[in-house]
């Protein structure tokens, strides 16, 4: 697509033979490209928060959704799938190297969202920057290694990209309070719930005991009951977690703290995959400008 660009010049001709100078004045027009969409391609695109992500690039502005990876639903129109009213006419395909040599050809700038598992995040990855693609990656309990390799990986290569352990605004928001009030009280503890039982503690429970624990402060030091499974389970510095898991519960965040004749607490809800899309889209349009690796959307509110 160009836009058409038209300007008024003035320009001066000077006549040797009349010794008499003259302006004329012309309109001259030129074609220009306007500035491309974000191609983006969505591998997971059928797991449920691959589909909101579908729906959510769709109706941003300056994004298009370019691809659809998955191993399920193979061959359908991403579109349908989500349920939106119209087709995409993308059909979702398993080979991420077809999609992305597409795109490398088009020499527009693209994206890939992982939302696939943890053992395949390093060859996504790779298979991305060989063809000069970023990356956001939001796959929880990838490990820190895997982080490390993917690091070194992007600094070879000049090539960014994004390794968001939660695209939750709330949850982030939640971490840097918590972070803030660790500065001030010594006795601290996290509740969660959950309608299921994987990964427990959760991602956003290892983050936050993580966060607090690297601040050099020894939590919850005046408790006696060290042992008893019933407190919970220890995590960094003395940090307990206590997870609550009840089918139909919301997941739920609540970080207590607690100093001399008061309580403090934080809590966060998630009701919907929903809540994780403005983080998803912000996530697209930063790692755009990396040319390294970022771990953490925070870095950037």
């Amino acid at each position: 697509m160009a836009a058409l660009s038209c300007q008024f010049h003035s320009t001066n001709y000077f006549n040797s033979q009349n010794v008499k100078s003259r302006n004329k004045h012309f309109t001259s027009c030129s074609a220009q490209p306007t500035q491309s969409n974000i191609k983006v391609v969505v591998n997971g695109a059928a797991k449920e928060i691959g589909r909101a992500a579908i729906i959510a690039v769709t109706k941003a502005r300056g994004m298009e959704v370019a691809g659809a990876v998955d191993t399920n639903h193979v061959g359908e129109d991403i579109g349908k799938v989500c349920g939106m009213e119209e087709p995409l006419e993308i059909p979702i395909i398993n080979d991420l190297t077809m999609v992305l040599g597409s795109i490398s050809q088009s020499k527009a700038t693209g994206v890939v969202v992982d939302f696939t598992d943890p053992s395949s995040v390093y060859d996504n990855v790779k298979q991305a920057t060989a063809f000069g693609m970023k990356s956001v990656v939001y796959v929880p309990r990838i490990k820190l290694d895997t982080v490390a390799a993917l690091s070194s990986l992007c600094e070879k290569a000049s090539m960014g990209v994004l390794v968001a352990p939660t695209l939750s605004i709330g949850s982030i928001l939640l971490q840097q309070a918590a972070i803030s009030a660790s500065f001030h009280y010594s006795n601290v503890e996290i509740v969660e719930s959950k309608a299921n039982a994987n990964d427990l503690p959760s991602a956003d429970a290892n983050q936050i005991a993580n966060n607090l624990s690297n601040l050099g402060k020894i939590y919850n030091t005046g408790d006696p009951s060290t042992d008893v499974l019933a407190r919970g389970q220890v995590l960094g510095d003395g940090i307990r977690v206590h997870s609550l898991v009840l089918p139909g519960l919301p997941s739920s965040t609540t970080v207590h703290f607690s100093g001399p004749g008061e309580i403090y607490s934080i809590r966060h809800d998630i009701t919907d995959v929903q809540c994780l899309m403005p983080g998803l889209l912000l996530a697209i349009r930063k790692v755009v400008r990396l040319k390294n690796l970022v771990y953490g959307l925070e870095k950037f509110m």
